[in-house]
């Protein structure tokens, strides 16, 4: 993954990591695909519901998380004894790869799990084949949206992840030196390229000028270079193409009357000129109304933005378009309590800069950052990846043959 992504060793190790603890938790399945009973539900009447395999399955993956996202899925429609086909991104095909090279291990019937590579005639073909029952697909909203409403045209069930504008509010009571430290892991980890990457800071109060600070130091220092080097922080994002796109939105934000503070654009790493680096930027004075403030940029890059209380801070977040997380920094209790039940978003932080889900929790979402109801992981993923039945049945005494 480091060789075909760029992320650093650190991060694809934990990226295993999760994966793997997907299938853990899909090997509890005999238990959380059980059904219910309600015998005797009148006389002679029993009442049962009972899960069965939805059918074929298709995974539709994104470039930032080769092995970990569909592990959001595959498991679990495995265990519940469907049928899958995955189609990773081309622009990281080998990660999958070495996936079904263990998978092969299995020794599991021909046609179970299967492999696909392509782009988006690839995805139409597998969101119009009438085999196909179900989609689970991962990247930008903009194709969520697409893949959704083809795939529910065709009568297909689907759930679509998509992408993010995350906010992470600091409020003045906040540990300033472990959330500047949380804060620029969550923007700058992964160069950015996460569904859950800190997008935008909002301080609150008298924590303003000391984070904007602390997060300037964080980004400055931070090592960015190749990802098999064990020093390194941040490595290259996906392609020159990114690349260009991210520094154009600086530049963007910029011209709409933003400062950066902390400019990440024309990195140069030695040995590795040709790369497709951005180092970390932080973002000031970006008018809340622009586009760039509404944009996700996927890069590492940071805006930072004041407001005066928590309520402003949680209006300022539902304002905005997505909704996969939020996170909050405090020591206060009461502002915690109140942030959970009040921002619209799936995923909530508390002090926590990344809120991903264990595997046994759904990885959640709301408003333009999912399209669906059940969401990948844990007992979401058992109910997306069954159907149910219920049954009722008859059994008057006078019919009943006795042996």
């Amino acid at each position: 993954m480091t060789l075909e992504q760029g992320k650093p060793l650190a991060e694809s190790r934990g990226e295993l990591r999760r994966a793997i603890e997907n299938v853990e938790v899909a090997c509890g399945t005999p238990v959380l695909i059980q059904g219910y009973n309600s015998e005797d539900i009148a006389a002679g009447i029993d009442e049962i519901m009972i899960r069965q395999p939805v059918g074929v399955c298709a995974i539709i993956a994104p470039f930032n998380f080769p092995a970990m996202i569909p592990f959001w899925f595959l498991p679990y429609a495995l265990a519940c004894g469907n049928t899958i086909v995955i189609k990773p991104s081309e622009r990281v095909p080998l990660a999958m790869q070495q996936v079904f090279a263990l998978i092969e291990k299995l020794k599991l019937p021909s046609g179970v799990v299967n492999l696909v590579n392509g782009g988006r005639d690839v995805v139409n073909a597998l969101l119009d084949h009438p085999t196909i029952r179900a989609i689970s697909f991962v990247g930008s909203s903009a194709t969520a949206n697409y893949v959704y409403g083809r795939a529910a045209a065709a009568g297909k069930r689907a759930q679509c992840a998509g992408g993010a504008k995350n906010p992470v509010v600091v409020l003045p009571d906040a540990d300033l030196a472990a959330t500047s430290e949380i804060v620029a892991d969550s923007a700058f980890g992964c160069a950015g390229q996460r569904c859950l990457a800190a997008s935008w800071a909002i301080t609150v109060g008298e924590a303003g000028r000391p984070f904007s600070d602390a997060i300037r130091e964080k980004a400055a220092s931070r090592v960015t270079g190749n990802g098999l080097d064990e020093t390194v922080q941040m490595g290259p994002v996906i392609t020159g193409e990114s690349r260009s796109r991210i520094e154009g939105l600086i530049a963007k934000a910029i011209s709409e009357g933003a400062r950066a503070v902390v400019d990440g654009r024309n990195a140069k790493i030695s040995g590795f000129e040709k790369g497709s680096f951005v180092r970390p930027t932080v973002i000031e004075g970006l008018p809340a109304a622009s586009e760039v403030a509404h944009t996700e940029i996927f890069g590492p890059v940071l805006s930072v933005h004041h407001v005066e209380n928590i309520d402003d801070a949680i209006a300022l977040v539902n304002a905005g378009e997505y909704g996969n997380m939020a996170s909050l920094f405090t020591t206060s209790g009461a502002h915690a309590r109140k942030f959970r039940y009040e921002v619209e978003v799936g995923n909530v932080g508390i002090n926590v800069g990344v809120a991903a889900p264990m595997a046994f929790f759904p990885f959640s979402g709301a408003r333009k950052s999912f399209f669906g109801d059940l969401h990948g992981q844990g007992r979401d993923a058992i109910e997306f990846f069954t159907q149910e039945k219920v049954v009722v049945e008859r059994w008057p005494k006078q019919w009943t043959r006795k042996f």
